[in-house]
């Protein structure tokens, strides 16, 4: 697992998927923060890394990057167990509210560059 902080290229993603599910890399991104967790077999190990670090549990959002369509539409996918949260309306594995959803693509596009 990788914490990000600082631009990431691109390439070193590629790698990780790679060598982790071929084509995508999950990723948990702290929307406060602007940071995000990479690299890890589970969303949840992920998001665990970033509670010891002091995120809350309530601005950490599991997503999955397919570095191959990086600059394309579907480079983003919305889909983890951990987004489950009803206290937070959020009833599915998406991330339900298009705010939320417009800070995590700007903090992926910020973070990860060509």
């Amino acid at each position: 697992m990788k914490i990000i902080k600082k631009q990431v290229q691109i390439s070193e993603l590629k790698q990780m998927s790679k060598k982790m599910f071929g084509t995508l890399i999950k990723v948990v991104v702290d929307i406060e923060k602007g940071i995000m967790v990479v690299n890890a077999e589970l969303h949840s190990d992920e998001e665990q890394l970033l509670l010891k670090k002091g995120s809350k549990q309530k601005n950490l959002w599991g997503i999955n990057l397919y570095p191959e369509l990086y600059g394309k539409k579907d480079f983003v996918e919305f889909d983890s167990m951990i987004n489950l949260r009803p206290s937070q309306n959020n009833r599915t594995r998406s991330v339900d509210d298009l705010k939320i959803q417009k800070i995590i693509i700007s903090i992926t596009n910020k973070l990860v560059v060509k």
